[in-house]
């Protein structure tokens, strides 16, 4: 566990297209603001303190969620941050913690595994009221959340593969009872940031968030 203090505040400029009557386009500036890109951590830790390995091979949900778990005693304390070193990282789904920080170095891979057991039965999304692959709940996403706030989802452009051939060839064939599973779902969350991330080959959509 390492104690860090890392802010990086990113201007946003809000622009348009437009074209002008020399048909010439144009990007017009029209707003400018603040955010925190990364808001500042006073708790840092790597996923491989937790017993991850990043073979591809071995399987790291307990990990993940272990980690998430000892890292939450410091949503009162500055927040933590979970750092994925370069890697295959292997993992069912895990559950977020409010004032957290994902972050995935530039050769750091998220693999979904293909277990279905690695995934629990939820009920069904609320604003649906039933599942929308069966008539029963669904499955817990790769990465999943509800009621939490300051979560930053982030990296060096790492990648989320949801290795979602799995799933869709259950789904064409009529073999799923619940729902399939998103890459990341977040209900009822407040100041969530997403960025730098590839997204491939989710089982269902790639982000779910209300």
């Amino acid at each position: 566990m390492k104690n860090i203090l890392a802010c990086i505040v990113t201007i946003i400029t809000l622009s348009n297209l437009i074209t002008t009557s020399q048909g010439r386009r144009v990007l017009q500036s029209f707003e400018t603001f603040e955010y925190t890109a990364i808001t500042c951590r006073s708790h840092s830790a790597s996923i491989t303190e937790y017993g991850g390995v990043g073979d591809g091979k071995t399987l790291n949900t307990k990990a993940f969620q272990s980690a998430v778990d000892h890292l939450s005693q410091y949503s009162s304390d500055g927040g933590a941050q979970l750092f994925v070193p370069a890697g295959k990282w292997l993992t069912g789904s895990f559950n977020l913690t409010s004032h957290f920080t994902l972050f995935l170095h530039k050769d750091a891979i998220l693999l979904a595994a293909q277990d279905l057991n690695e995934y629990p039965i939820l009920k069904a999304l609320p604003s649906y009221g039933r599942g929308r692959d069966a008539a029963g709940g669904r499955f817990a996403s790769l990465i999943f959340g509800t009621n939490l706030s300051d979560v930053i989802i982030t990296g060096n452009n790492g990648t989320i593969d949801g290795q979602g051939s799995f799933w869709w060839q259950k789904f064409h064939g009529g073999k799923l009872k619940y729902t399939r599973p998103y890459l990341i779902e977040l209900m009822f969350s407040d100041t969530i940031q997403i960025s730098n991330l590839t997204f491939l080959d989710s089982p269902s959509w790639n982000i779910h968030a209300c």
